[in-house]
């Protein structure tokens, strides 16, 4: 019997120290109540969020909304941290599938139609296997500009890249040894940040002129 009531007045006290959830009429004093007994903070800026893509950015409107739905913070970060794992490969791939495309139209019109750019591509490929190191040719072959470059190499026969040698430098500082570093970046080859992909370009119209 004792052990019964004991167990009773644990529940009362636990009962005293449960938050009720606010039913359709209850007030904002209420609903505030329940709102940081979940672990849900005042305002949304008080959301401490880590965004760990350099793409994606921290969004008061999205927090906004979180806010009211009453998200708490750990589930406001999995928002986002679901955002980079799963949204951002998805617009990165439509990214570089828009890319792609614009790239082989212009490289189509460069080189006077689909017919003629299919024998200059079959003859880039072979010949960019058999001189470049792999790596080097895959960042090459992977943009406009890098195919036009390519193709001034195979026309002029094997430059000094070719063969790994450390070529003039232009007047911004990218010689051979620097495009490659330049090509091997993450920023170049998967982000295509602008800056970077223009000091590529200029790199190669300084080392091979009249390539583009």
């Amino acid at each position: 019997m004792a052990g019964l009531i004991a167990a009773y007045e644990d529940l009362l006290r636990a009962v005293a120290g449960m938050v009720a959830i606010p039913g359709p009429d209850a007030d904002d004093t209420a609903r505030a109540q329940f709102r940081r007994a979940l672990g849900v903070p005042d305002t949304p800026d008080a959301y401490r969020i880590a965004v760990n893509h350099p793409r994606l950015a921290v969004d008061p409107d999205v927090n906004r909304r979180l806010h009211e739905a009453a998200f708490t913070p750990a589930q406001a970060q999995l928002v986002y941290d679901l955002a980079v794992e799963r949204v951002m490969p998805v617009i990165e791939a439509l990214g570089e599938s828009q890319r792609a495309e614009a790239d082989l139209a212009a490289l189509v019109e460069h080189f006077g139609g689909a017919d003629r750019w299919a024998e200059i591509s079959r003859q880039l490929s072979a010949w960019g296997k058999a001189h470049l190191p792999e790596d080097v040719y895959i960042a090459l072959a992977s943009t406009r500009e890098g195919v036009l470059a390519l193709f001034r190499m195979m026309a002029e026969g094997e430059p000094d890249l070719v063969g790994g040698g450390a070529g003039a430098a232009g007047p911004g500082g990218s010689g051979e040894e620097d495009l490659k570093a330049l090509m091997r970046d993450p920023r170049y080859w998967k982000h295509r940040d602008p800056a970077v992909v223009r000091r590529v370009a200029d790199g190669f119209r300084r080392l091979y002129p009249g390539g583009a």
